[in-house]
């Protein structure tokens, strides 16, 4: 399934940031030269996930995997461009997946665990996908039964495979007839999803030589060759994929796995598996300097930390460079494989990498990573208008090789999300600093970001607004020490009614709405605040939020 357009193949190939290379040459190669290295580590907990003990698998165990895994799905009908939507919990088969399902010539669409029929129904109906891979239950959601009443649904489904039916293709025979599969580098690897300001996802479909090039960026965020890396977080989206399983399958050595976030494990894993790099949210960052237990752990093998989701507190830095001696890096991307990486070598004054970013395609300088100078970059006014004085502040445009060409099934949203010129519009705001940096100024898009995941606050307003009790309702991120936000609503009642905060999760569960996109609180008020052309005046109810927050904390 090759998206670009020819004009982008030709340009890229040109200009020598896209190849031949595959991801799947790429992870051969660490199979063949390194076969006894352990590739991946699976969560310590993976029993009371998933039922199943936790294991450590070999690069040639991991290659036998992908070939029988491979083997079982062709046979089962799965071929050149199907989709298969894989819904698992971080696990060794998960990443497993993303390269047995390419070795058919299919394209994995990885969805987090959380999501539940509404957003299913929608990524299967719009990508027709062939097949999908889930659990039973996890955390008592039968995702099984939901996979089975979709697929009567969506005609294209006609696969539904369990945890325990991809455990028996895994120790299935490898068929030779694989190798005879034409991939191409410009052949889509990935579909991961993304809300956004829209109600339902995005799907950003993403080649080979996208992911390639994105995962140049490794070197800027520390990483080398044969890193021990961990990911804390899922396994489906930029924040994990991009950061850890792509550079992984580009440079080896091994992922360790943890699943759900816990602090006491976390710490475990990053002594215990001595861990070179990992991808944490602010929030983990925080949790970690405050938690007992990490006054005296060693952490020493540790090169490099990024952050993402959001701009890391100059105090978390500080204090890990005080204490460990470890550099936090700042990483700002999206599913559209946009981004940016603000590591020690392109930005050494750790005041500015708390928010400051290097100003890819700056002519005339070198930054750390090769993929840099094929980026193109603008800062637009409401109007598109350029903007270039040292200090404006407006919405970043971003063009280069690791982007997606378009959203997948959705030429009404291609129409408005790229300028005349290609550049992708990230709805994103940044400040031009100097010559040689962009500075994070805040996110036009109007997300809650939960745990480092994106909640589309139109999507519960939405969802909410359908209740028949609900007048008017807004929804706004409220701060959280330890998610960095969670959701909170305002509601107006209709006249005579009373709203609860339960009927609205009972609602919201009967629609089938994801767990993590539930509110965790619930503002009863008269009216929403909203400007004369009737947009919901954001700012002052995150203001009236974080007050009454700070009035309980303060309480005696």
């Amino acid at each position: 399934m090759i998206l670009a357009s020819k004009e982008q193949i030709r340009a890229y190939t040109e200009l020598g940031c896209w190849g031949r290379k595959t991801l799947l040459e790429d992870f051969k190669e660490h199979a063949r030269k390194t076969p006894e290295r352990t590739a991946l580590v699976d969560p310590r907990n993976k029993e009371a996930l998933l039922g199943a003990p936790p294991e450590r698998v070999t690069y040639a165990e991991l290659a036998r995997a992908v070939d029988g895994t491979a083997s079982a799905l062709a046979a089962s009908g799965i071929g050149k461009d199907d989709i298969v939507i894989v819904q698992l919990p971080n696990c060794w088969e998960l990443a497993m997946l993303y390269l047995a399902v390419a070795r058919t010539g299919a394209v994995l669409s990885p969805i987090p665990i959380q999501w539940r029929s509404k957003e299913l129904a929608y990524v299967a109906d719009l990508t027709r996908a062939k097949a999908f891979i889930t659990v039973e239950s996890f955390h008592g959601f039968r995702h099984l039964a939901m996979g089975r009443e979709i697929q009567e649904r969506v005609p294209s489904l006609g696969r539904i495979f369990s945890y325990e039916d991809l455990r028996k293709m895994i120790s299935g025979p490898a068929d030779p007839g694989l190798d005879a599969v034409p991939i191409d580098a410009d052949d889509i690897f990935t579909i991961c999803w993304t809300s956004g300001t829209e109600a339902q996802p995005k799907g950003c479909p993403l080649s080979h030589n996208n992911w390639r090039c994105q995962s140049d960026m490794a070197a800027a965020a520390g990483m080398e060759p044969g890193d021990i890396m961990l990911t804390a977080g899922p396994l489906v989206n930029m924040g994990a994929v991009g950061t850890v399983l792509m550079p992984w399958i580009l440079l080896g050595g091994t992922i360790v796995l943890h699943h759900p976030f816990e602090p006491m494990l976390l710490l475990h894993q990053l002594v215990e598996e001595k861990i070179n790099y990992t991808l944490l949210v602010p929030a983990v960052l925080n949790l970690l300097l405050k938690h007992p237990a990490a006054a005296d752990v060693d952490l020493s093998h540790i090169r490099a930390i990024t952050v993402g989701s959001a701009p890391p507190s100059l105090w978390s830095m500080q204090e890990f460079k005080k204490r460990w001696n470890i550099d936090i890096g700042n990483i700002w991307g999206q599913n559209e494989g946009t981004g940016f990486v603000s590591g020690v070598r392109d930005v050494p004054d750790i005041n500015l990498r708390v928010d400051h970013f290097p100003r890819y395609g700056v002519e005339g300088h070198e930054w750390s990573i090769p993929m840099a100078k094929f980026v193109r970059l603008k800062i637009v006014d409401p109007d598109g208008r350029e903007l270039t004085e040292d200090g404006a502040v407006g919405e970043l445009l971003y063009k280069g090789p690791n982007n997606i060409a378009g959203y997948f099934g959705r030429p009404d949203l291609n129409e408005t999300a790229f300028d005349a010129d290609g550049f992708l519009k990230t709805g994103d705001l940044f400040q031009l600093k100097g010559e040689l940096y962009l500075k994070f100024y805040d996110r036009a898009k109007d997300i809650i970001i939960r745990g480092g995941l994106n909640i589309s606050a139109q999507e519960v307003e939405n969802l909410i607004l359908a209740h028949p009790d609900v007048q008017d309702a807004a929804a706004v991120g409220m701060p959280d020490e330890d998610l960095g936000e969670r959701t909170c609503v305002y509601v107006v009642p209709n006249p005579g009614r009373t709203v609860t905060l339960e009927g609205i999760v009972a609602f919201m569960k009967d629609q089938g709405s994801a767990v993590y996109k539930l509110p965790e609180r619930l503002e009863t008020v008269e009216a929403i605040p909203r400007n004369p052309v009737g947009k919901i005046i954001k700012k002052a109810l995150r203001k009236d939020i974080a007050e009454k927050l700070a009035a309980k904390d303060g309480a005696p």
